[in-house]
């Protein structure tokens, strides 16, 4: 639901801005301010999870999101629009942490990764089906006030979560003595909003007017992993511990490569919308309806490699990148030299397996990247690591739509050109992400390697000695 709400609401913009006579730039904050509280709540959020309870964390900001999904629907005016999307971007931000923290806690082995098979099939499919669901929605509430659906939906679906979640959820008592850095919030989430600032307003101009904000980013970034350095070495409690990247198995590589593929899965959907609706005319229900077999087969594959993830490891993302990418790579060239009028019929096998690639790549890299963290790091750790995705997404929803209207622009409105060039450009991201994945199975290849010669040794010389 949360992540849904990401994508969903833009189908939604038009209507929404007749409907509340507001102008293009308030409109897109209704966008621009989720995503934003939505990334910068991740990491503090999954540290106070850690240190008061995520049972509780989660129950609290479930109920918050309901509240401000409803705000959100009944609000007269863009403004209180704007506030609420804000307050529920916030409340999506402190909840998403607390799922990955407590599939952490409440399960091992296989049963982990099967648990993270559920829920890398629910990231992938509320990731690439908001266009769909957006644009059903609008269909079946129609008229002037029928956006509003759009929030109120959230309304029953999450009242109906709070109640299970009150009653399955285990309760586990939280760490003692644990302490928020704040100046650590402080540092990351300064760094965090410096980054994304630019790539928000990406369409209206605003990349080239802040572009020093990403130096400032950097920076602040620098300064923030400084500090919990310092943190860490004089006995302290760090927002976020370096031993993560440093001394964990697998998170770093996996952290990376979840941002590296998320530049070009969150910029893709954007893409194939403007093609289909503004290139070929369709409606926003045909449009989602098109890309609809991505979905289906990352939803399918990515249950089934939740099982698949405790024999194979990274090898399966490594191949699942491999599939993903010539399926987003056939789909290019379909869109570029198919026939128009049966587009949506010969890229769905291309995207179908495209989709099948994607799902044996979130849900075991989560699996993998967090398998060896520490359970009372886990809220912090899957904060940082859906932040890595979430600035990813943010690159490659400004990127690839820039991309799509240059080409446009240059080409003389030349749609299956631009749709082609900027999917290309998605795949690109993604061989970034195949380039680390292989890294780190030949470097996890080599690791058992010595394991089991240091084993066979040991067996040899204790044979000796009998």
């Amino acid at each position: 639901m949360s992540l849904l709400d990401v994508t969903i609401v833009a189908v939604a913009l038009p209507s929404l801005q007749r409907g509340l006579h507001a102008s293009a730039a308030s409109v897109q904050w209704v966008v621009s301010g989720y995503a934003l509280a939505f990334a910068l709540a991740l990491v503090p959020a999954g540290r106070l999870g850690d240190a008061v309870g995520r049972r509780h964390i989660f129950l609290c900001a479930l109920a918050a999101f309901v509240v401000c999904s409803a705000a959100a629907g009944a609000a007269p005016t863009v403004a209180l629009l704007v506030v609420a999307r804000v307050a529920q971007g916030v409340a999506a931000g402190c909840l998403a942490p607390q799922n990955s923290a407590l599939i952490q806690q409440m399960f091992r082995g296989a049963e982990r990764g099967r648990a993270f098979g559920l829920f890398g099939a629910t990231v992938g499919v509320s990731s690439a089906v908001g266009p769909v669901v957006g644009g059903l929605i609008l269909t079946l509430a129609s008229g002037p006030e029928g956006w509003r659906w759009i929030f109120y939906v959230n309304v029953p679906v999450g009242a109906t979560a709070l109640l299970l979640g009150a009653r399955l959820l285990p309760r586990v008592a939280p760490g003692r003595g644990q302490r928020l850095d704040l100046p650590g919030v402080a540092l990351l989430g300064a760094g965090v909003l410096a980054l994304m600032l630019p790539l928000v307003f990406a369409e209206a101009g605003g990349t080239a007017r802040r572009w020093w904000l990403f130096p400032a980013g950097a920076a602040l970034l620098a300064v923030f992993a400084r500090w919990e350095r310092r943190v860490t070495s004089r006995g302290g409690q760090p927002l976020l511990d370096p031993r993560l990247a440093t001394g964990t198995r697998g998170y770093l590589p996996g952290a990376t490569l979840a941002a590296l593929y998320f530049v070009g899965f969150s910029g893709v959907w954007l893409v194939f919308a403007l093609f289909f609706q503004n290139g070929l005319g369709y409606s926003p229900l045909r449009s989602g309806l098109a890309v609809t077999p991505f979905a289906l087969g990352s939803a399918a594959a990515a249950v089934v490699a939740g099982r698949l993830v405790e024999r194979l490891g990274r090898l399966l993302t490594v191949w699942g990148l491999v599939t993903v990418m010539a399926g987003l790579g056939t789909a290019a060239l379909l869109l570029c030299h198919a026939p128009a009028g049966a587009l949506p019929w010969l890229t769905a096998p291309a995207l179908l397996v495209g989709g099948l690639g994607s799902g044996c790549v979130i849900s075991p890299n989560v699996t993998m990247t967090l398998r060896d963290v520490p359970v009372r790091m886990a809220g912090a750790a899957g904060g940082a690591l859906q932040t890595g995705q979430r600035l990813g997404g943010a690159v490659g929803t400004a990127l690839l739509p820039g991309l799509f209207y240059l080409v446009l622009n240059a080409t003389g409105d030349d749609y299956r050109t631009a749709v082609a060039l900027a999917v290309g450009a998605a795949t690109a991201a993604m061989l970034a992400a195949f380039a680390v994945a292989v890294t780190d199975w030949r470097h996890d290849r080599r690791t058992r390697a010595r394991t089991r010669a240091a084993e066979r040794a040991d067996r040899h010389t204790h044979a000796g000695r009998c």
